[in-house]
């Protein structure tokens, strides 16, 4: 039997750091939401390609369309395939085709959903083995962005990100539906080099009563999605990236959209009028970050 799981990237349409941890995570407050765009991910019996064993010794094989994603045991696909075998005392093999839509080093949380998706995907060839809860727990194992993609909805993360609850229905329909312009330069920025660089500038954190302070007037108002869009990870890219700000200010002024950068970049979106006409947005993009520029329109899920 095959399977096919859609693997959704993300956005962080609020996103305030609170310090850094003993552990040295950091903890966040976060409101993050899925899009309808994505990456496909089937897994069935054929061999294909370099893998990996379980702790039993079932094959696990990944393939990728994209030449760029590594299919070897640092791929998340293959260490939630593990995971996935270790919590349940599945001995199946599996093989795993994965088209990639979802840029890299983007913040847009390719990895993360794709290791969600490969968690998907097995629990459904295994029976079910794994509720919700369980799915979640495996899940937050994995990485600090994973826990959010088994909700598939806006979702508030705390702690490290492992700490996961459905956004409220009364501020999450604000936000489903809303069309988003997501875009990339040619280049990514990793993760761990972000928070290093905030560390190091010290002046960026905000407190967590605050976060809580700003997330909660939002949830319990009426406000759009454009009043939510906070970021303060951006300051510590910006810093040597500097076509970051210089576009999104661009297109604040010429466009008057609201133009954040997600989680901690390269990918950036603009939220946008459902009567918003995007072609002279993404020829600005075009002309500022060159044609090697990612650009998507998607839809927050």
């Amino acid at each position: 039997m095959d399977v096919s799981v859609f693997s959704p990237a993300k956005i962080n349409l609020f996103l305030a750091v609170t310090g850094r941890r003993a552990d040295g995570f950091h903890d966040l407050v976060s409101v993050a939401a899925p899009l309808d765009f994505g990456d496909e991910l089937r897994v069935g019996n054929e061999e294909l390609g370099a893998g990996s064993q379980t702790p039993d010794g079932g094959k696990i094989t990944l393939e990728c369309d994209d030449a760029a994603v590594p299919v070897d045991g640092s791929n998340l696909i293959l260490k939630a395939a593990a995971a996935f075998a270790a919590a349940t005392d599945w001995k199946g093999g599996a093989s795993f085709r994965l088209t990639k839509r979802t840029p890299l080093g983007a913040g847009l949380g390719g990895g993360s959903s794709n290791a969600v998706a490969a968690l998907r995907a097995l629990n459904q060839l295994a029976g079910g083995l794994l509720d919700e809860r369980r799915l979640t727990e495996v899940a937050a194992t994995l990485g600090s962005d994973c826990a959010l993609f088994v909700k598939n909805a806006p979702v508030v993360m705390r702690g490290r990100g492992e700490r996961v609850e459905q956004l409220a229905d009364a501020a999450a329909v604000r936000l489903r539906g809303r069309r988003v312009l997501v875009f990339k330069p040619s280049f990514g920025i990793s993760t761990p080099w972000a928070y290093r660089r905030m560390v190091a500038r010290g002046s960026d954190y905000v407190s967590t009563a605050e976060a809580e302070a700003r997330l909660a007037a939002w949830m319990n108002g009426a406000a759009a999605a454009e009043e939510l869009c906070f970021n303060n990870l951006e300051p510590a890219a910006f810093g040597k990236f500097i076509a970051l700000p210089v576009l999104l200010e661009k297109l604040r002024r010429q466009f008057g959209v609201t133009a954040r950068m997600s989680g901690s970049g390269s990918a950036c979106y603009a939220l946008l009028r459902e009567d918003f006409a995007t072609v002279p947005v993404v020829a600005c993009i075009r002309e500022s970050w060159g044609p090697a520029a990612f650009v998507q329109e998607a839809r927050i899920a």
